[in-house]
């Protein structure tokens, strides 16, 4: 019987030590899995897409999801549970936001309306930050340089004038302007959703260093262009009326702007904002004269779907230990300058969105507000260093493009590299006078 026993016990303490192991191996495999997944995605994503097979950013998000899930890394219940569906709600909300104001001729009857106004290449410049960062920080940013640019392009030729130095400033002037709110782009709304910042505190915060970034951007860029913004503007008179404009609907302008306010109103009030901007997109819906079809054409599901897949493929990693190898010795030692820095590196290299998915995890819970905050603006600043900083910079040289307009590395770099290194350090000085950091 004590024989017996003995073989129990040693039999019982084999299994535990062979579970063990099972249980150590399937760690290091997750790990392994999250890894090699992760990079494989953040390659892709650097590269804009693979560079074996026709596989785009949404495509590798899709695939980095799914594998993340066959593999094992997270379970189907678990990849959902990693979906933060606020954000995907409020972004979709307010795309839809978007592109009704654009079907009712918001975009295209503003910028008619400057241009027979303005008298000098300068003024012009001057008008198109102006509108690209308010409607930026209203709107989100990525759908405003995709109606805004050919608008650009459009006014530029009527000019015949040079309208790379315009194209420029709305891609950086959306990302400046769109700083200023946790609305004004895909990496804001998602830091909103994860951080719950006060919609009014963090605008108060970003609103003058998005005024300043403006400014600068106006003055580096009529520093640099300055052949180019001489003279005066000159319309073709054929080429000066409306013809070709769609008609404005001045009902439904003014129900998309109140509606308008009436979100920004609910922000600042510091209701949900999911809740808010979803209940303004269906009023907006509820109507007799546009079809619903229009009003989806402006969403970029493309967009939502790679905010899907990071979520489930950032949560394998969350799973595996990955970061908690990888980031926890930052996370002890950070002070906010290094985590600036490290925002700025990182958004240029793999992109902002999942640039601010990773550096959520080193956030220390003291004064997380503040490193929010930080994490919001200048992983958006960081956006204007290169043409790739940002979809927003890639979605205005590929409009370009398309209209016959070459915007070259070297013209955004030469421009964006002023812009980004002044506003950084205006920003750290600003936040170490503010806060003391």
């Amino acid at each position: 019987m004590a024989l017996n026993h003995h073989l129990l016990c040693m039999c019982a303490m084999l299994l535990w030590e062979a579970g063990a192991t099972q249980r150590r191996m399937d760690g290091i495999s997750a790990t392994i899995i999250s890894a090699l997944i992760l990079t494989t995605v953040l390659v892709i994503f650097t590269l804009g897409k693979s560079p074996v097979f026709r596989v785009d950013r949404a495509g590798a998000a899709i695939i980095g999801a799914t594998m993340t899930v066959a593999t094992g890394v997270l379970t189907f219940d678990q990849a959902t549970r990693a979906v933060d569906y606020r954000t995907i709600i409020l972004l979709f909300a307010m795309m839809l936001i978007t592109s009704y104001m654009n079907i009712v001729g918001l975009f295209e009857h503003l910028s008619n309306y400057v241009m027979h106004r303005l008298k000098t290449p300068r003024g012009l410049l001057g008008v198109v930050i102006g509108l690209s960062g308010l409607l930026s920080a209203l709107l989100v940013n990525d759908i405003v340089c995709l109606l805004l640019t050919p608008v650009v392009i459009s006014a530029c030729r009527r000019a015949k004038i040079q309208p790379v130095p315009y194209l420029l400033a709305v891609a950086m002037a959306s990302n400046i302007g769109s700083a200023a709110t946790l609305i004004g782009n895909p990496q804001n709304i998602l830091i909103g959703s994860l951080s719950h910042l006060s919609f009014a505190w963090y605008s108060l915060i970003a609103l003058p260093l998005s005024i300043v970034g403006l400014l600068l951007t106006y003055v580096i860029l009529a520093g640099v262009y300055a052949e180019e913004l001489t003279g005066f503007l000159v319309l073709a008179p054929d080429q000066a009326d409306q013809a070709g404009v769609k008609p404005l609907h001045r009902f439904l302008l003014f129900k998309g702007v109140v509606v308008l306010m009436g979100v920004l109103t609910g922000f600042l009030l510091g209701i949900d904002p999911a809740i808010v901007a979803s209940v303004g997109a269906t009023v907006l819906l509820v109507t007799r004269r546009v079809k619903p079809n229009k009003v989806y054409e402006g969403i970029d599901f493309n967009l939502l779907v790679i905010f899907v897949g990071l979520f489930v493929i950032v949560g394998g990693v969350g799973q595996s230990g990955l970061l908690e190898q990888f980031l926890g010795e930052i996370s002890q030692g950070a002070h906010l300058p290094v985590f600036v820095f490290l925002t700025i590196v990182l958004s240029n290299i793999v992109s902002n969105v999942p640039a601010v998915m990773l550096l959520k995890f080193i956030i220390p819970a003291a004064h997380s507000s503040l490193w929010w905050a930080n994490l919001a603006l200048f992983s958006t600043f960081a956006g204007n260093l290169t043409i790739t900083g940002s979809i927003a910079n890639l979605i205005v040289a590929e409009v370009a493009k398309k209209n016959g307009v070459t915007i070259r590395f070297v013209d955004h770099f030469r421009i964006g590299f002023p812009v980004t290194l002044v506003l950084v350090l205006v920003g750290l000085g600003y936040f170490r006078v503010l806060f003391g950091v």
